[in-house]
């Protein structure tokens, strides 16, 4: 069972400004920091997504967030766009993984895989 996860990121703090806006439609916010090198994001009161001040990039992570509606996905995405993030699947159905896969994928400030997927059916 997974209990939280951690990447690293170059500029902790333009990291910050990304996902506190990223997260937003996921009903994700930044919880906690530790110090100047820290942040954690989750739902009140536990994190478990946090971004870490690093001094050589990270890159090839692929981190999925369970997201309660299609329209949520949607959301995610256009926030992930105006935010800076570089689209790396537009929402949208795939079904190569199951029929009711809906997902979105972005590219963070340091290329992270982003995605918000809903498995529910379209209502």
């Amino acid at each position: 069972m997974l209990d939280h996860v951690t990447i690293g990121v170059r500029d902790l703090e333009r990291s910050k400004i990304f996902y506190d806006k990223v997260l937003r439609p996921l009903g994700i916010e930044r919880l906690y920091a530790e110090g100047e090198t820290f942040a954690g994001y989750g739902a009140r009161p536990k994190a478990f997504f946090w971004i870490g001040q690093r001094d050589a990039p990270q890159t090839s992570a692929h981190i999925a967030f369970t997201a309660g509606s299609r329209k949520i996905v949607d959301e995610f995405h256009q926030a992930a766009l105006a935010a800076g993030g570089i689209d790396n699947g537009a929402p949208g159905l795939r079904p190569h993984y199951h029929q009711n896969y809906y997902g979105a994928f972005i590219l963070d400030p340091d290329g992270h895989n982003i995605e918000a997927v809903c498995h529910l059916q379209a209502s």
